[in-house]
């Protein structure tokens, strides 16, 4: 069985690989043309789906299974913002860069220091059995600089609880243990188990 990823992005290919590396892991990007999937979902959950689902339609070998992640930062204080607008919170296209920059500015606008924060990821898999969806959390806080190189979008403000340095300063290998796509991921890996 092969597993196929809806995404073309080479860091979460990389990131899945490991984790499920007794398996075929392919981008879809790979192994057909890559089209648009618009994202209209309210949730994290649903927007997995709907990029697993738009994935798995156009599969030529439907033994295969389709594997999406929807994920992202919210932020309590901001009324849960940018949450499933992650990626585009300062606007279509935008840089990762772009979106760090607007939530600190954002949050500076509220006259803090740090505040609550989590990410949340949601990893759908579609496959001729049926449709499943698990997830994974990890909790923080804030801060009002980016701090560190490793990582990708808001990580370099993000400090998991227990920790004194960013997600941007940590080592790959720490992060992994705890973090809210390894959480949904190894849930995943339960339910692939089970199918194969």
């Amino acid at each position: 069985m092969k597993i196929v990823l809806a995404t073309s992005n080479q860091g979460k290919v990389k990131e899945f690989r490991s984790w499920i590396s007794e398996y075929e892991v392919v981008a879809y990007s790979d192994i057909m043309e890559p089209f648009e999937i618009e994202e209209t979902g309210s949730t994290f959950k649903e927007n997995a789906l709907i990029k697993a689902r738009a994935v798995y339609e156009k599969l030529s070998d439907k033994n295969d299974m389709v594997l999406s992640d929807d994920s992202g930062i919210s932020v309590p204080l901001l009324g849960g913002a940018p949450g499933i607008y992650s990626a585009r919170y300062a606007g279509v296209g935008a840089t990762s860069e772009a979106n760090l920059n607007k939530l600190i500015a954002t949050l500076k606008e509220q006259g803090v220091s740090k505040t609550p924060a989590f990410y949340t990821a949601a990893i759908a898999l579609v496959c001729a059995k049926g449709e499943f969806c698990v997830h994974g959390w990890m909790h923080g806080n804030a801060i009002m600089e980016a701090r560190g190189h490793n990582g990708f979008g808001y990580d370099p403000m993000f400090m998991p609880y227990g920790y004194d340095k960013t997600l941007g300063e940590l080592d790959e290998s720490v992060k992994k243990a705890f973090s809210h796509r390894g959480r949904a991921l190894e849930l995943a890996h339960i339910i692939i188990n089970s199918l194969k």
